[in-house]
């Protein structure tokens, strides 16, 4: 059951059901790994924030390239001091015009320079000099919540690998989703939002990163437990979970990494 529930989440990667699509566009997400200074002292989580709403509310939010960006902390993963900063744009183009668009915003927040200076050696100093990039493509087919979260909430990522069978084709793997997502991931009320990411430039290009948003560590354990009951009740008789199983399977490797982090709602655009 464990593996069925893989594979079907990552059904909606190649997804474009209307149902819970709120835009049939694709968008080119960055991810920047950034991680805390371990050597800063008298470290204090609010006057951080205070550090980067003031760029948020400067520069990112009147950035008409940038459309969307969150930052999440570490919660479950194996580096307590990864800080991940994920930024939605239209297009490769908007990337780069972003760039340019923070430069101008920048100079107009603080047109004095010493002030200018001073902002950025206060909120560099939060980090560590080392960081990391990857850029996604997002798969139509995700569930977006309509606004922001008034709370910090819970992202589960899920890194899984795509198998490409002989014997495989496309018709069949979308009927497969289609059935699965009409069955269970369409019901499951507690999974606020799924993002589906497919690679477009990092180190594998097999590599599919789901996010799913719940509310609690506990929201996440029953909705693994719901879409289990779902799917029993959909696929009542055992032979025929089998032989769905045994279809679907066949497009993932079976090989998957998971994550856990913390949303920030107050730095949020």
């Amino acid at each position: 059951m464990k593996s069925i529930f893989l594979v079907a989440l990552l059904s909606l990667l190649l997804m474009g059901n209307k149902s819970i699509a709120q835009d049939d566009k694709s968008y080119l997400v960055t991810v920047t790994k950034l991680h805390w200074n371990q050597d800063m002292k008298n470290f204090n989580m609010d006057d951080w924030k205070a550090v980067e709403k003031e760029y948020l509310d400067k520069v990112v939010k009147k950035n008409p390239f940038i459309l969307g960006q969150e930052i999440l902390l570490h919660s479950f993963t194996e580096d307590n001091s990864e800080i991940l900063l994920v930024t939605r744009y239209e297009n490769w183009d908007a990337i780069e015009k972003a760039g340019d668009k923070d430069d101008e915003l920048i100079k107009a927040a603080w047109p004095d320079e010493k002030a200018r200076n001073a902002y950025f050696e206060k909120r560099s100093a939060y980090y560590a000099h080392n960081h990391s990039d990857e850029i996604y493509a997002t798969i139509p087919g995700g569930k977006i919540p309509k606004g922001n979260f008034d709370k910090d909430m819970l992202y589960y990522v899920r890194v899984s690998h795509f198998a490409f069978p002989n014997d495989g084709t496309q018709k069949e793997y979308k009927e497969l989703s289609k059935q699965y997502f009409d069955a269970v991931l369409n019901k499951n009320d507690l999974i606020k939002a799924y993002y589906p990411n497919r690679h477009a430039w990092g180190a594998d290009n097999t590599q599919f990163t789901e996010v799913f948003v719940v509310e609690s560590l506990a929201d996440l354990d029953s909705a693994l437990n719901k879409n289990r009951d779902l799917f029993k009740a959909a696929w009542a008789d055992e032979a025929k979970r089998k032989e769905f199983n045994e279809k679907f399977g066949k497009y993932f490797t079976g090989k998957h990494s998971d994550y856990i982090y913390k949303s920030v709602h107050e730095l949020t655009k």
